[in-house]
């Protein structure tokens, strides 16, 4: 049964940690992040930081939920988005590719899906300013995650060092470019008469971005990502543990 809750929202997350962290998965490490978040979201939810704290838990559980139910489609072997597909069966990969497939179908894809869902019939612009804490909360940990990330990617700097100035999605993604891209599909969402074309159309583009995140424009790139990626940490539960701690 879908998430009602933000505390089921996280229970969800928790069992879908401890499962892949069972199995050595890598798909452990955007839930982590992903649990991170919404506890976050929960304590300022608590704390009354949004214009309207009740919708704010229902755009958290709409948002949530379509991960979740992506992950479990995956696992019983049916279709999610190919979005979704496309971070799911990657597994050689660098510990912030699988981070960034995770943040790529969720926000670009299923926030904009989950905002308008929340509003309905009513005005979409009236959730533009919650609209931009949740990514807000998102950015700020982005530095925090990148210092657990070189915990146990000791080469994980001259990543971007190489990447600097480049336009390839593995060094150039943005959480705030990201933002404004699902703000404007989800106002196309709401306006469309056929959603379910509008989600396909939306999928194949963000489908195609994942590509990107996986496979570099650039050849020194590739080069780059698979020697670090290498000098990795390749024990689920070490890298898991750091994702996770306090």
């Amino acid at each position: 049964m879908p998430a009602t809750t933000i505390d089921e929202v996280i229970t969800e997350l928790d069992a879908i940690i401890a499962f892949e962290k069972q199995q050595n998965s890598c798909l452990a490490f955007f839930p982590i992040l992903y649990n991170k978040v919404t506890k976050r979201i929960k304590t300022g939810i608590e704390a009354n930081e949004f214009d309207d704290n009740a919708r704010m838990e229902q755009l958290d559980v709409l948002f949530a939920n379509r991960y979740v139910e992506a992950y479990h489609a995956y696992k019983e072997g049916k279709q999610p988005t190919q979005s979704w597909a496309n971070a799911f069966k990657i597994d050689e990969a660098m510990v912030m590719q699988h981070l960034l497939l995770g943040i790529n179908a969720h926000i670009n894809l299923d926030l904009g899906i989950a905002a308008a869902l929340t509003t309905g019939d009513d005005d979409l612009a009236d959730l533009e300013m919650d609209f931009n804490k949740i990514n807000a909360v998102l950015a700020s940990m982005v530095a925090d995650v990148k210092d657990r990330i070189g915990k146990v990617s000791p080469l994980f700097k001259l990543l971007e060092l190489v990447g600097k100035g480049k336009e390839d999605k593995l060094v150039s993604f943005s959480i705030n470019v990201a933002r404004d891209g699902a703000w404007l599909f989800a106002n196309e969402y709401a306006a469309a008469v056929n959603k379910a074309d509008a989600i396909s159309k939306r999928d194949g583009i963000i489908a195609t971005l994942a590509d990107k995140i996986v496979n570099p424009k650039s050849k020194l790139l590739q080069v780059v990502a698979k020697v670090v990626r290498f000098f990795e940490v390749k024990d689920v539960r070490k890298v898991a543990a750091v994702l996770e701690a306090s």
